[in-house]
């Protein structure tokens, strides 16, 4: 079930709607109008304050254009690390006083503004959100992305996606390959990662966001291990393939990455057993 839009809760959304109110007041002449919405924009999206720094990401997101896919992905993963810091008790509070002001000063009606890109907005708020689940978070992701990129971009997207004939054999092959030599979850990668030619990576997305906690969960269990703290060797370098695992959801998905996660699937593995 897909989690339900608080648009009063949105900062982008607060933002947008001052700002529609205050063309209307410009429009009508209402000098009064005009100066209370100026203050409330002023003192709640500049300087340092909560629903600055907040309005800043969507802005990050909203404000990209022209971009490659490799970029645009970066600055959704670097907004949303950025969002998870701040304070949500700190930005609910003042969200709040916002909100109540309008209400006061203004009307209920501020929030019925038409907002060209509410969808947009909606969308960014919902891949913030910690309850989003994963696989709509990344669907939501994958419809940012194509609004981020260029269209360029996108004509060389167009190119890219393989006919399933030549899917067909390309999975055969694979099959035929691997599926003797490698464990479940190494298979059930690369399925994935075959898969991502014609699917634009999105299930691939999906099962790495699962995969690549568990590992880390198992890798730093390891580390307390006697028989791996006892061997200094064997604890250097599984604290460097803990490092490795941390920086991987900044790196592109290629050939290496893919081969980096299967090593670590063997060497997990090996450490259960």
């Amino acid at each position: 079930m897909k989690m339900k839009h608080n648009k009063k809760r949105n900062t982008a959304f607060l933002f947008e709607v001052l700002i529609r109110e205050l063309t209307k007041t410009m429009i009508s002449k209402d000098k009064n109008k005009k100066k209370a919405i100026l203050n409330m924009i002023r003192e709640n999206f500049r300087g340092n304050t909560l629903l600055a720094k907040d309005l800043d990401l969507y802005k990050s997101i909203l404000d990209t254009d022209k971009a490659d896919r490799r970029l645009a992905e970066k600055i959704i993963y670097e907004t949303r690390v950025q969002k998870s810091s701040i304070d949500n008790k700190s930005l609910f509070a003042q969200q709040s006083a916002l909100i109540n002001r309008i209400n006061k000063e203004l009307s209920p009606d501020v929030f019925n503004n038409f907002v060209p890109n509410y969808k947009d907005i909606a969308t960014i708020f919902q891949i913030f959100h910690p309850k989003t689940k994963t696989k709509q978070r990344v669907i939501m992701e994958s419809y940012l992305v194509k609004k981020m990129i260029s269209e360029e971009e996108k004509e060389k997207e167009l190119l890219k996606p393989i006919d399933n004939l030549t899917y067909k054999m390309f999975a055969k092959k694979f099959n035929e390959k691997y599926s003797s030599k490698l464990l479940d979850e190494q298979k059930e990668l690369l399925k994935h990662y075959v898969g991502s030619f014609i699917d634009n990576g999105i299930e691939l997305k999906i099962f790495l966001n699962d995969e690549i906690p568990k590992l880390r969960e198992s890798v730093e269990k390891a580390l307390t291990l006697e028989e791996i703290k006892s061997d200094k060797d064997m604890f250097e370098n599984t604290k460097r393939v803990l490092e490795m695992l941390t920086k991987l959801p900044k790196r592109p998905v290629d050939n290496v990455f893919i081969h980096d996660i299967l090593k670590i699937q063997n060497l997990v593995k090996e450490i259960q057993s």
